[in-house]
């Protein structure tokens, strides 16, 4: 980015994503994936200058105001502390606060560590219903898989696509997912399957849809000046952006919306500005990995579109012809399995960021993707108003 000092991801962490932890509580959780992502810097706490701390909405933990819980705990007492909540877009916000934070100058290591224990709430479509107007909208009632399932109808209508085409998203990530030991859903699934899981509100099945995830992840950042003082080689930063959607699913559909639900159009306007910071002109052609927000196989459709890796109601033919996937040409979307295989809501953003590091460095493991040197992340949240984006590659040389 011109003129902005270069900051970048010298230490990522993730534990295993499952149900329930039952053997620690919460701050200790949030310890254990921030432990993963010092060690993995070669650093301790006393190394970090400051903490962002991802907490989406309380309710999921049971606990008011969680990140006062968690400080000692990271033994961050006397440290700068932040928190940052805005849903499912939580975890790389975070992120990008703590890169505001190494590019101002103000510090040169901030660490960014979270959790969450979203099964555990009793009922998360319940908690997540409150994020919508209490007199108009809250009461019919919407949460996240019937507010997705309308935008999968939209899409469906708007671009002649149908079941299968979500179901070949599932088939993929799932397939990817089998590769990655910290994926809380590992089993492969058949177009059929999906096809014949339990209906959850139509279009969306079982199938189609992310588990109630519980789990950890860290991100350390550091400064330029302090990357080569001290001999790191971190994944760059190259480019960010953020932007919102209107608030109103209303203003959403009908003859006079402002938006169309159906595509991700505000999304785009955040990959347009993190591409416009990291040089990137041709996504299809210089970006090799994707790691993007979609806790449901339908929502994968529209974000590859809105990244600008397929024009609009394209995703489904490439789908169909094995784009897409590991071992295909071109960009790799989600070799992590995705959102779709973990959603630890909290850090699921930040899980985005740790997976995209993970390949610029080459350290994806049975997951990775061939001489990957771009990688993109993106995140949504709230009733698909929020949106975070990325650029990260293993180079400060000009993409390609």
């Amino acid at each position: 980015m011109a003129g902005i000092p270069n900051v970048g991801v010298v230490g990522v962490g993730q534990t295993d994503f499952v149900t329930r932890r039952t053997d620690v509580t919460f701050p200790e959780l949030v310890k254990e994936g921030a432990d993963l992502a010092l060690a993995d810097a070669g650093m301790t706490m006393k190394d970090v200058d400051a903490v962002v701390f991802p907490l989406a909405p309380d309710a999921l933990i049971g606990v008011g105001n969680g990140e006062r819980w968690c400080v000692e705990a990271l033994g961050a007492v006397g440290k700068p502390f932040m928190r940052v909540n805005n849903g499912g877009a939580t975890g790389m916000s975070a992120v990008i606060a703590a890169w505001t934070h190494v590019a101002s100058g103000l510090f040169d290591v901030v660490l960014v560590a979270g959790a969450d224990r979203v099964s555990e709430s009793g009922s998360a479509q319940s908690v997540l219903n409150k994020m919508w107007d209490v007199g108009y909208e809250r009461p019919i009632p919407l949460n996240t898989i019937t507010m997705l399932a309308l935008s999968a109808a939209r899409y469906m209508h708007a671009y002649d696509s149908d079941e299968t085409d979500m179901a070949l998203v599932s088939v993929k990530n799932r397939r990817h997912a089998a590769l990655n030991p910290h994926a809380h859903i590992r089993t492969p699934i058949t177009v059929d399957e999906v096809l014949a899981s339990r209906t959850l509100a139509w279009p969306i099945k079982l199938g189609d849809a992310c588990p109630s995830s519980t789990g950890a992840a860290g991100v350390v950042l550091v400064s330029e000046r302090y990357a080569k003082a001290h001999g790191l080689r971190p994944a760059w930063i190259r480019g960010l952006g953020q932007n919102t959607e209107t608030f109103w699913m209303g203003d959403r559909v009908g003859p006079k919306m402002v938006a169309d639900h159906g595509d991700a159009d505000s999304l785009a306007v955040a990959f347009e500005r993190a591409y416009a910071q990291a040089g990137i002109t041709d996504p299809r052609s210089q970006v090799d990995v994707a790691e993007i927000y979609a806790p449901f196989s339908s929502v994968e459709l529209h974000v590859i579109e809105a990244a600008g890796l397929a024009a609009k109601g394209e995703t489904p033919a490439r789908l169909a012809a094995g784009e897409f996937a590991l071992g295909a040409p071109g960009p790799v979307v989600n070799p992590s399995g995705g959102v779709l295989c973990s959603n630890p809501i909290a850090v699921t953003g930040a899980v985005r960021v740790v997976e995209s590091a993970l390949q610029v460095l080459g350290r994806a493991g049975d997951r990775q993707v061939p001489d990957a040197r771009v990688a993109i992340a993106s995140a949504i949240g709230g009733d698909h108003q929020f949106y975070s984006t990325m650029v990260l590659s293993n180079d400060l040389e000009e993409i390609a």
